[in-house]
């Protein structure tokens, strides 16, 4: 059976229920499953437990199910693009449990390798270790931290073929691989879908780790901040 499916309300069809854990890749807006969110958004399920990186910004990206308050808890690496995530975080409406960087990336691919936990010394000392385990190992100590099993995956690549084989491009890579791994059911949006296959020394994400798969909507690629240098005079 083919994992494309005609949109991305199709493509979500039956996955989604309240109280769920979603998995969503990108970097702030860079490389998000823009189509797959707002079907999320649009579908009004609460209670979600979502992880991510960050949460967008105000109105684009995840930013969106804030807004409709469809989000319990964010296990995230940082809140402070988006305002209105900050404040619901500082007026208690939702839980946030922080993860560095690389122990939440880590977290992800060790819930999609089998990997129940594992031992790291980043947030030793921290407010980050409240409540995880700690051992010692030659001396020093490390901390607990559990693998990422997320109910549902979203990802977004710039190529896939018809198996789910998927391509990222450049810094839109970002945590899609990791993303992608981890989910129980995994669904990818792609910029291009090809007939044929992908080369096999292009694959980034095995299409094993896809369930379904989208072909994305042409849209302007947004960015959370535009620096320019000022014009010179002549």
């Amino acid at each position: 059976m083919s994992k494309l499916r005609p949109d991305a309300r199709e493509a979500l069809r039956e996955t989604l229920r309240d109280g769920m854990t979603i998995a969503v890749g990108g970097f702030g807006l860079c490389g998000i499953p823009a189509d797959l969110i707002e079907v999320v958004a649009e579908s009004g399920v609460t209670g979600l437990t979502v992880v991510s990186n960050n949460m967008g910004v105000d109105g684009k990206g995840l930013g969106l199910l804030l807004e409709n308050q469809q989000v319990a808890k964010v296990v995230a690496s940082y809140v402070g693009e988006n305002k209105l995530f900050a404040q619901q975080y500082l007026d208690g409406g939702i839980e946030v449990e922080f993860a560095p960087q690389g122990t939440l990336a880590e977290r992800l691919r060790a819930g999609g390798s089998g990997i129940a936990a594992f031992y790291t010394r980043t947030g030793v000392g921290t407010p980050v270790a409240e409540g995880k385990p700690t051992e010692v190992f030659d001396g020093q100590t490390y901390l607990l931290e559990r693998g990422i099993v997320a109910d549902l995956a979203l990802v977004h690549a710039h190529t896939a073929d018809r198996e789910g084989n998927l391509r990222y491009r450049y810094t839109a890579r970002n945590f899609n691989p990791l993303v992608a791994m981890c989910g129980q059911v995994t669904v990818a949006e792609a910029e291009h879908v090809l007939d044929g296959f992908l080369d096999p020394d292009d694959v980034m994400t095995p299409g094993i780790f896809v369930n379904r798969l989208v072909a994305a909507r042409p849209r302007v690629k947004d960015i959370e901040q535009r620096t320019v240098r000022a014009r010179q005079e002549a």
